[in-house]
């Protein structure tokens, strides 16, 4: 309806009513607006949302290739670096200026790096592994992947997977002994070797000493040095050399003695911590690991034994991905932190954490170094005099055939799986998993001479396959076995070790690495025999020592029972669930 101006409703104005109005109309314009803005933001975080989850991978890093810009640059390191680069990470970051990324570092294993280098996107752009040995296994892999794999030529440098690599830190390879451990073998006035510590490990029978698996840096380069020498050689290692028969003659006498195998520097660290003397007499690990130990203020010391007849080094290289999808923005955040790392307040934050740094400028005998003579320098836990003798790195393909030659000289296994196939293991996909990673523990014990066998239990125990070779033929009679398991019945966890171990006993072999390896996922219910029962077994089978290790797989699986069997076998509990169990596998089958 129109209203006239002439009508007699058309008064004027009243200015009350006007300021009303004049309120109303802005509260509604900026009503208006708000849902504007809110609706755009909802669709703007929204997408985002949708382009985060689209994008991230695994580990929560934004996947590479999708085109969108990335947030960061990522560095796989070391599990031994990792403390030591995550200082230096959190320094640099802090100083970031416009135009560098933050970095993150994600921990992995040498060889898990190599892996995962290898395919199309890896969750890293950058790898810091502990020794440019493994640089050399990637690009040598990379060439084979793209078809330029050929022992005569050089691999173009545009068709690397990898820049050029930056090294920033260094650190001998050398026995680590507690102290009293290593006076009793002549330290610090007698020259020591490989084969003291056999001789030792040979008279004394409760010597205890390993070396990780050749998957790590130390167990690789240890290896390498013994292999140099059998041959009785410091430089120019070959393949005849290696293989020679006193060569390995040599090699299998010093491996005879070592107790079990194992992980890197970060794991023997936390079980010193956890277990002290009771873990390990003697152990082959970076130089660095003496001097981090130590400055935790210990009860004892442990002290460097250099080899006398020579030593590798752990180089600590840095290098970048050649990949298609690294942005300009990582690119240049790497060269900067290279800058960073490589400058001499980087050089010197690593040597305070036990590094010989890359940078020869900065001296090791300075005032706070913890290389700094005492008062008596022959009494010094680490010496920066040593190693007299560095031995030269082998070809690639002469560490090739070390690795491969090692699984005839190490100390043989005799390990029996103990494998849960209780009802409980029928939930979700408990029981794939488990066979899985079964089946990659078969695939990660290589040497036809360990042999492995397995109980099977539910209700009671259900199946014993005895030891048996892993040739050929006994790795596909085991692929069969570990199929074949279906879960079914109650929980007769305590029967299966005892049976397990009552296999091993009835082998009557000393001389292999005997191992158990538990797992299960409920509470144990229905066994016959009890915990004395097993604390009994093991304390009468001293003379043939076997070690246990226990994996709780899932929330319902009894922790302090499984602790209670690892402690037992000297060896070690671990908890999984269905996303790691395969690795888990893996990694304990370094040990043997």
């Amino acid at each position: 309806m129109s209203i006239s101006t002439n009508s007699p409703l058309n008064l004027p104005p009243d200015p009350t009513v006007q300021r009303r109005q004049r309120r109303l109309a802005a509260m509604l314009i900026g009503i208006g607006l708000l849902c504007v803005v809110a609706g755009a933001a909802l669709r703007g975080g929204r997408l985002a949302l949708d382009w985060l989850s689209e994008r991230l991978d695994r580990d929560g890093a934004p996947a590479i290739g999708t085109g969108a810009p990335p947030v960061d640059l990522t560095i796989a390191v070391s599990p031994a670096m990792k403390p030591a680069f995550d200082q230096l990470v959190l320094t640099f970051n802090d100083r970031a200026t416009g135009g560098t990324l933050p970095i993150r570092t994600l921990e992995l294993s040498p060889d898990r790096m190599v892996e995962e280098s290898l395919q199309a996107a890896p969750t890293f752009q950058a790898l810091a592994p502990d020794s440019s040995l493994w640089f050399h296994e990637l690009e040598q892999r990379w060439a084979e992947a793209v078809g330029e794999a050929d022992e005569a030529s050089v691999i173009p440098i545009a068709n690397r997977r990898t820049g050029t690599p930056v090294r920033f830190a260094v650190s001998p390879i050398v026995v680590v002994a507690w102290e009293s451990v290593a006076r009793d073998l002549g330290w610090p006035f007698e020259p020591l070797g490989w084969q003291e510590i056999q001789r030792k490990a040979t008279r004394d029978p409760a010597f205890k000493w390993n070396h990780p698996s050749t998957n790590h840096a130390s167990g690789l380069l240890a290896t390498l040095a013994e292999f140099y020498a059998g041959a009785g050689l410091t430089r120019g290692l070959t393949e005849a050399a290696a293989t020679a028969p006193s060569t390995l003659e040599y090699v299998r006498a010093v491996e005879a003695t070592v107790r079990f195998y194992g992980e890197g520097e970060a794991v023997i660290l936390e079980r010193l911590r956890s277990e002290g003397r009771a873990f390990l007499d003697a152990f082959v690990a970076q130089e660095q690991v003496v001097i981090a130990w130590n400055q935790s203020r210990p009860t004892e010391r442990l002290v460097a034994i250099y080899p006398a007849e020579g030593t590798l080094w752990a180089d600590h290289p840095l290098a970048l991905l050649e990949l298609d999808t690294i942005s300009e923005a990582q690119r240049r955040t790497y060269q900067d932190f290279v800058a960073f790392l490589t400058g001499e307040e980087a050089q010197r934050t690593l040597l305070a954490a036990g590094y010989r740094p890359a940078d020869l400028a900065v001296p090791l005998d300075e005032t706070g170094s913890p290389f700094a003579a005492s008062p008596s320098a022959d009494q010094d836990a680490v010496d920066s005099r040593q190693p007299q003798t560095t031995l030269q790195m082998p070809s690639q393909q002469v560490v090739q055939v070390v690795r491969n030659v090692w699984w005839y000289t190490k100390r043989p296994t005799n390990v029996f799986l103990v494998v849960d196939t209780s009802g409980s293991m029928d939930d979700g996909a408990k029981m794939e998993r488990t066979k899985e990673a079964l089946l990659a523990f078969l695939e990660n014990i290589r040497g036809d001479r360990d042999q492995v066998g397995l109980v099977e239990f539910g209700t009671e125990v259900k199946r014993v396959e005895p030891l048996r070779p892993l040739t050929d033929q006994g790795r596909e009679q085991f692929r069969g076995v570990i199929r074949g398991l279906q879960p079914r019945g109650n929980t007769a966890l305590l029967d299966a070790v005892w049976e397990a171990h009552q296999q091993i006993v009835s082998t009557g072999d000393p001389e292999a690495i005997n191992a158990i390896v538990v797992m299960t996922d409920g509470l144990e219910n229905a066994s016959d025999r009890t915990t004395m029962d097993l604390q009994r077994a093991f304390g009468n089978s001293e003379a043939q020592r076997i070690v246990v290790f226990t994996i709780g797989f899932g929330s319902d699986a009894d922790v302090r029972l499984l602790q209670q069997i690892a402690v037992l076998g000297g060896g070690q509990f671990r908890r999984a669930d269905e996303t790691d169990i395969e690795e888990l596998y893996r990694v304990i089958s370094t040990y043997f």
